[in-house]
């Protein structure tokens, strides 16, 4: 049974239960790594935002958008990835459920590439080509 109702989510938008259990894991991390004691060099110091995290459909699994305000985002992801056991020790104080979902964290390039699309948006040639169809005028819908 369980079998068929994965079929019937797969490409269908998370749930409410998945985008609440995801929301507060979100805010739990934040805290987290806010006040975390990390011993691993990429993570001292580090100020990392955690932007969304997804949930799969059976609750059991969770990925983390991270990005780091400043330095690479490669070796901070790679260290969240290692600390994960200690992270997911110190959400299951944090987050009261059944079964806490295991964490993968991601690097989010989601601001990159809204970076990317406004600089393309802004670009000369994009500029020059709304100028060029703004002047033209309309054609008229009914040419009788």
């Amino acid at each position: 049974m369980a079998s068929q109702r994965n079929k019937k989510r797969n490409g269908k938008a998370p749930t409410q239960r998945q985008l609440r259990v995801g929301e507060e894991i979100r805010h739990a991390l934040s805290a987290i790594l806010v006040r975390a004691e990390f011993r691993d060099p990429e993570l001292v110091g580090r100020v990392i935002t955690v932007t969304e995290v997804r949930i799969s459909p059976d609750l059991r699994n969770a990925t983390a958008f991270v990005l780091p305000l400043e330095g690479e985002a490669a070796p901070m992801v790679e260290a969240l990835n290692r600390a994960a056991a200690y992270l997911r020790g110190q959400l299951a104080r944090a987050v009261k459920l059944r079964y806490l979902p295991s964490v993968n964290f991601v690097h989010d390039v989601s601001f990159d590439e809204a970076t990317r699309i406004d600089r393309i948006m802004h670009s000369p040639e994009v500029q020059r080509d709304l100028m060029v169809s703004e002047s033209d005028p309309e054609p008229d819908p009914d040419p009788s």
